[in-house]
């Protein structure tokens, strides 16, 4: 296996435990959920599909691109929450990450970014790292 196979599964079991763990404790989202969006419980649950499928899809060749382009989005549309939670230092009960975590998990969305875009979008062809 290469690296970027390697790569791509972790990035597929990240998103697959990610998502999953919305249904399994949805109360950890509802939290980071800034108050000006509606619709709190279905975005949660929506967000948790999207990162299941997302994780699915950059495995299998056929919706490899779409996936990632999918997951590329969700990590921007779900950024609000993030920043609510490091604005508001809002955590969930059990949780007491300092401060600086809150905001060291801000750009660590565009390194999610980043790895979604070269494990499903670059071609193979054009790996900067080849």
């Amino acid at each position: 296996m290469d690296w970027r196979t390697f790569f791509r599964w972790l990035l597929a079991a990240f998103f697959l435990a990610a998502g999953a763990n919305h249904f399994r404790a949805p109360e950890f989202y509802l939290l980071m959920m800034p108050p000006w969006l509606p619709w709190h419980e279905a975005l949660v649950q929506i967000s948790g599909l999207a990162e299941m499928l997302g994780a699915v899809g950059v495995m299998v060749p056929a919706t490899r691109r779409l996936a990632g382009w999918g997951l590329i989005v969700l990590l921007v549309a779900i950024f609000p929450a993030n920043l609510h939670m490091a604005l508001s230092g809002v955590q969930p009960a059990g949780l007491h990450a300092p401060t600086w975590v809150l905001w060291a998990r801000l750009p660590l969305q565009a390194v999610f970014i980043a790895w979604a875009w070269w494990a499903a979008l670059v071609p193979e062809s054009e790996d900067p790292l080849d």
